[in-house]
């Protein structure tokens, strides 16, 4: 659990925004390496809350994402794919990747043709497909960051072109079961808060239809609870490999594409939108239906996340994405996460111990040093602080980087006659006990 001073200031936050952004409820849950830490409403009793279902909007397309991925994983498809090759005869699908559509960089429009399908039973994906034309490229593919509802649309009937299933039976089979999720659905179900447009000046309420969206479901469709979704926000920090291997749920949160070329305080993963706060970096998605919204963001090296909701699709003078994001830095300033304590270890290996200690490469010095924990090898500047290297063994005398600068790149220990370390080849850069090191 929070401590309370932790929980009276997003409690503040949460009481705030829903007095001054005029929503009849608007929660927040927050969940720590795995287990609930704390649960604010304002609007609806929070003993009450963690159980009502809200519309989750866009939120879904993460889950859909997830889904996609897995298929990769399991060899069905390339992220590079065209989408030509998955849905054949598709007019833009001579020209977009699945992995554009994943990180919106395809170009595609961003709704369907028709009325606003959020709010309008939607039809099948014959339909979706038939009123598909050159035309919906707003955007040359990879010209930069357009968000797109459709994309996702598309990416819903490659899932179900490649499974035989229906994208929902999918999503809750692969994801939702698995997870516990067992209060997130494709319709609602009670207890559920009903969702509004509330007047600007009137301060009077319209309730709004609760749409079957149909093809567009993998883009907005589910509903589900804090106390469910905080579970997916666990899942994205910490990823149980039985549903999706750690790597993958890690691709997904690397860059395709940034959507605030001015500051770079926003981009896209694939599926998941990726936020910078100061120095840390976020991920999630945030969501809205007619009468809705919602916002989910995790700290990955934490384990933080917090979703939060409203049952109105406005709120004045602030975001639900700016709630979700405050919420989460009043979390992290307040109680940040303590080191690890330092043990004693036990002797390293001979092979792996005289790797260890200092190695200078054109002046700059270096220490390396062994994560016990990981049995990986760490190689810190000490001229260029926060530049860290790390390598797993391969092979004897031969190491293979997993983060920093030379990730994926080879350390290849060189020996002189008499068996003695001499270098590190780290991809041609020679390392050696000498500041200045050898000339060739």
């Amino acid at each position: 659990m929070l401590l309370p001073e932790t929980a009276r200031r997003v409690d503040q936050l949460v009481t705030q925004v829903q007095a001054t952004g005029k929503a009849p409820i608007v929660t927040a849950a927050v969940i720590r390496d795995g287990e609930p830490a704390h649960l604010s409403a304002a609007g609806h009793p929070a003993n009450q809350v963690g159980d009502l279902q809200f519309r989750i909007g866009s939120i879904t397309k993460t889950m859909t994402a997830a889904v996609v991925m897995q298929l990769r994983d399991e060899g069905l498809l390339s992220l590079d794919d065209l989408l030509y090759r998955h849905l054949p005869g598709t007019p833009v699908g001579s020209s977009v990747t699945l992995r554009q559509l994943l990180g919106h960089a395809a170009g595609l429009q961003r709704e369907p043709d028709g009325k606003w399908w959020e709010r309008m039973d939607g039809g099948d994906i014959e339909a979706l497909l038939s009123s598909l034309t050159p035309e919906k490229l707003a955007l040359a593919p990879h010209h930069g960051y357009h968000y797109s509802n459709l994309a996702y649309g598309l990416l819903g009937a490659v899932l179900a072109k490649l499974t035989g299933q229906e994208w929902a039976d999918l999503i809750t089979q692969r994801i939702l079961t698995p997870l516990g999720m067992h209060h997130t659905s494709y319709h609602p179900t009670d207890p559920f808060a009903v969702g509004y447009v509330v007047h600007p000046w009137l301060d009077t309420v319209r309730e709004e239809p609760r749409a079957d969206t149909g093809a567009m479901a993998p883009a907005g469709q589910l509903w589900s609870t804090p106390n469910d979704l905080v579970k997916w926000a666990a899942f994205l920090a910490n990823p149980d490999p039985a549903v999706l291997a750690p790597a993958t749920v890690a691709e997904m949160c690397a860059p395709v594409v940034m959507n605030d070329l001015d500051s770079w305080t926003g981009g896209h993963g694939l599926g998941l939108e990726l936020y910078r706060r100061g120095d840390r970096v976020l991920v999630g998605h945030g969501g809205s239906m007619p009468g809705y919204l919602a916002n989910l963001a995790t700290h990955r090296r934490s384990r933080t996340g917090v979703v939060v909701f409203a049952n109105a699709y406005t709120l004045r003078g602030t975001s639900i994405q700016a709630l979700c994001l405050d919420v989460l830095d009043a979390v992290l300033d307040c109680e940040p996460v303590p080191p690890a304590p330092w043990v004693p270890a036990l002797d390293a290996p001979a092979d792996v111990a005289e790797l260890l200690g200092r190695w200078w490469w054109m002046g700059r010095e270096y220490e390396a040093t062994l994560d016990h924990g990981t049995a990986e090898l760490v190689f810190d500047s000490l001229t260029r602080p926060r530049e860290e290297m790390r390598f797993r063994a391969e092979a004897t005398d031969r190491w293979r980087g997993v983060s920093g600068e030379n990730d994926g790149e080879i350390l290849q220990v060189l020996r002189d006659a008499a068996g003695r370390v001499e270098l590190l080849d780290i991809a041609t850069f020679l390392f050696s006990r000498e500041p200045l090191g050898p000339e060739g």
